[in-house]
């Protein structure tokens, strides 16, 4: 073997340790890392699951083989084989290899269009879960750098805790008295987000008991690294339990301890409330769109004034 040859394959088997050493540190790091979105724990997470996975196996049969010739044409036309290198204007305008090249990524992009039409419906988040159990409802406030949840039908509130009853549907009703954010389980279902003045929508559903890290997926100012919660999937008997201890808390979340409560503070502990005022979350939905005596914008109220003025 000459020594021309041996350092073409020493730089074979250099690109082949290369790549081997690649996927397998890819590998050895997905065995020992959940990534959420591809670990589903809830009904709406799994089928997203199914469509990245559909998106990007048809996104791959377009990407590798044009990144395989990239490398290929590279390497065969570099400057030092000229020799081997043939030269081929006849390809150009050739109908074969145009009609390879602008049908295949057509006939991808249809499929797509198809797969993102019936997902856009299948996944909207407004669409409620199908299920024969009574769903659960929950109001959602972003705050500076915290997350309330409100309970309406037990009348109990926490802030950074999230207890769910498993194979529940939630529907969560999301607002904002704060800078907009995003209100995200990666595990149990896309982001969605929360806007001062406005109530959006979200339905996921835990399909299987365990904590689940929630989060803001949209930067909101200094505190933002510390606006995470935790979301319990628990048995309806647990979370029955659950809403009877948080009866039993000291605390109780009325228009005055909300004002306190909106006051900007980060890395929050979980607290419980043992009643909430039933017209807190539309209270604070309105006070960024009712226009007070004299054309004045109600956006800077604190909840208590709001109530004030209802009253009066």
């Amino acid at each position: 073997m000459s020594a021309r040859t041996t350092r073409k394959w020493l730089r074979y088997g250099a690109i082949a340790v290369v790549a081997g050493g690649i996927v397998a540190a890819t590998v050895l790091y997905l065995r020992h890392t959940t990534v959420a979105v591809l670990a589903p724990r809830g009904v709406i997470a799994a089928r997203e699951k199914h469509l990245m996975v559909i998106t990007v196996l048809l996104a791959a049969i377009v990407v590798i083989p044009v990144f395989a010739m990239l490398f290929a044409f590279a390497w065969r036309y570099r400057e030092g084989n000229s020799k081997k290198a043939k030269y081929s204007p006849e390809l150009d305008g050739s109908r074969v290899a145009e009609t390879i090249w602008w049908l295949i990524p057509s006939a991808i992009i249809l499929i797509l269009s198809v797969v993102t039409w019936n997902s856009s419906h299948a996944l909207d988040p407004y669409k409620p879960i199908a299920s024969s159990v009574k769903p659960l409802n929950v109001e959602v406030v972003a705050l500076d750098w915290k997350w309330l949840f409100i309970y309406p039908q037990q009348n109990v509130a926490s802030v950074n805790t999230l207890e769910l009853p498993v194979n529940t549907p939630v529907n969560f009703e999301i607002t904002a008295d704060a800078p907009m954010n995003s209100f995200w389980i990666p595990q149990l279902g896309g982001q969605i987000y929360a806007m001062p003045g406005m109530s959006t929508q979200l339905h996921l559903m835990a399909s299987q008991v365990g904590n689940y890290y929630g989060s803001s997926a949209n930067i909101s100012g200094s505190g933002f690294s510390g606006m995470n919660f935790m979301a319990h999937a628990v048995s309806s008997a647990d979370f029955t339990r659950w809403v009877a201890s948080a009866k039993k808390s000291p605390k109780n979340l009325t228009a005055a301890s909300y004002t306190k409560l909106a006051a900007p503070s980060s890395n929050v502990l979980p607290t419980l409330y043992a009643s909430a005022d039933s017209s807190l979350y539309d209270t604070i939905v309105m006070k960024y769109m009712m226009p007070m005596p004299g054309g004045n914008s109600t956006m800077n109220m604190t909840a208590a004034q709001m109530q004030e003025m209802d009253m009066q």
